[in-house]
């Protein structure tokens, strides 16, 4: 249990690190999008009904996309997916993941698509994603999305 926490503890450490890090850039062009993450109406039928937490994208200055995730209201130990999606929360459970239409450096899947997961949850039910790609991600990003063991859209957030 300690273990778990203190690693928990040092990818949130990390991440707000990163975060910290690109600070200048913001200053200098960057755009930061946020959301909170709400259940997918099919995620309380799952056992989500609690699921909360955030989503934030950095599209730096240096042209690279950051994509943080910390969720809560998992199953501990389950391992979930997590994408950047095509359409808002609202519309049609936020449509297909984005895709660059290309590899970029640090792509997921045919690396062309952004995934701040996989990630396991704690103990508490509680997991923190990150991925960097090597790229500035298109005004089509505009939602994340957590995947539930088995691909079911479980939750949300539309980045504003």
């Amino acid at each position: 249990m300690r273990s778990t926490r203190r690693k928990l503890g040092l990818v949130v450490t990390a991440c707000l690190a990163v975060l910290l890090s690109v600070s200048p850039a913001v200053a200098n062009g960057a755009e930061v999008t946020k959301g909170s993450f709400a259940p997918f109406a099919d995620g309380p039928g799952l056992g989500y009904d609690s699921i909360s937490g955030t989503a934030t994208m950095v599209r730096t200055a240096s042209g690279e996309t950051i994509v943080i995730v910390v969720a809560s209201g998992l199953t501990q130990g389950l391992t979930y997916g997590s994408h950047v999606h095509l359409q808002p929360c609202s519309a049609g459970n936020a449509g297909g993941h984005y895709s660059f239409g290309f590899a970029v450096p640090g792509g997921a899947l045919n690396g062309s698509e952004i995934w701040p997961g996989p990630f396991t949850a704690n103990e508490g039910g509680n997991a923190v994603g990150f991925t960097k790609v090597g790229a500035t991600a298109g005004p089509e990003a505009v939602s994340v999305v957590i995947h539930a063991p088995g691909g079911a859209k479980i939750a949300c957030a539309d980045l504003s």
